[in-house]
């Protein structure tokens, strides 16, 4: 925690690496360059982190959602149980990528590379772990749910016929 306090925005900049549209920074955390958030990890490497999130954006694509949301979604793989079956995973994706002429799955710069390598992914357990993670880990945070126009449980407003049933303009 003394790492964070001495750490300046001139600091963060210096000993950052660019990862997409992350920061991975030394001492275990990851940040947004634009916005105000950041992610410690304590298991996970964060190049590891950042790829995680890079990942997800890619399986569930929001333009209009922050990453930050995306890394409170992966947050719960930093465990010492998911660590490894996480980092194996995450080596496969970069190998992939690797073996297209990049460095690692956060350098490839469009989007469509990128779900070419998850598609030839999508069977396997690692994958399909992380999908089904998001499903709950990312759509069941109620700060996403006014993102997408749903104002959460009816049941104690009254019910859904007489309070808007059709006002939703998305659907």
């Amino acid at each position: 925690m003394s790492y964070l306090k001495s750490l300046t925005r001139r600091d963060l900049l210096k000993t950052s690496i660019a990862a997409g549209s992350l920061f991975i920074v030394g001492g275990g955390f990851v940040a947004a360059p634009n916005a105000a958030w950041a992610l410690e990890v304590t298991h996970l490497k964060p190049s590891t982190m950042a790829t995680l999130i890079q990942m997800a954006r890619d399986v569930y694509p929001h333009d209009h959602i922050g990453d930050e949301f995306y890394a409170a979604a992966m947050k719960g793989y930093d465990s010492a149980d998911a660590k490894g079956p996480v980092e194996d995973g995450i080596a496969d994706l970069d190998a992939a990528a690797v073996g297209r002429g990049y460095k690692s799955y956060l350098d490839i710069g469009w989007e469509r590379d990128r779900v070419d390598i998850l598609r030839t992914m999508e069977s396997s357990p690692f994958f399909q772990k992380i999908r089904g993670g998001l499903i709950t880990g990312l759509y069941n945070q109620k700060d996403v749910w006014a993102l997408f126009g749903y104002e959460g449980e009816s049941f104690s407003k009254g019910g859904y016929i007489d309070r808007g049933f059709n006002d939703i303009k998305w659907v």
